[in-house]
């Protein structure tokens, strides 16, 4: 299925994706922005909610002294692939939905 037009001007493919590249600054920025496309503000929100769980992640992992480092090391390299995959995914117009996060934002996108 096609993403919607987006009312930015943008292809929605790469609004999708300029939703992640900014992390959780430019999902705010198009969900303000977007006013048609459910695509665009699904990316927008996905990104957005996984921006704050990786902070708070991130904090609680602070929290704990070496395993929390250990941790911590793994999941840098792991975030930066993810966000890569996801930007990518919106590129290609997929509805890719992380778990517990992407049916939020789906859920939500329609009612913004």
């Amino acid at each position: 299925m096609a993403p919607d037009p987006s009312s930015t001007g943008l292809d929605p493919k790469v609004a999708g994706l300029l939703c992640y590249l900014g992390c959780f600054v430019t999902g705010i920025l198009f969900l303000i922005l977007e006013k048609k496309s459910r695509f665009v503000k699904f990316h927008a929100l996905q990104s957005i909610f996984a921006t704050v769980a990786l902070i708070v992640i991130n904090i609680v992992l602070g929290f704990i002294p070496v395993l929390g480092w250990l941790i911590g090391l793994l999941l840098t390299p792991a975030t930066f692939v993810l966000w890569i995959a996801l930007m990518l995914f919106a590129l290609q117009g997929r509805w890719f939905k992380l778990p517990l996060i992407g049916d939020y934002a789906q859920d939500q996108a329609g009612k913004f």
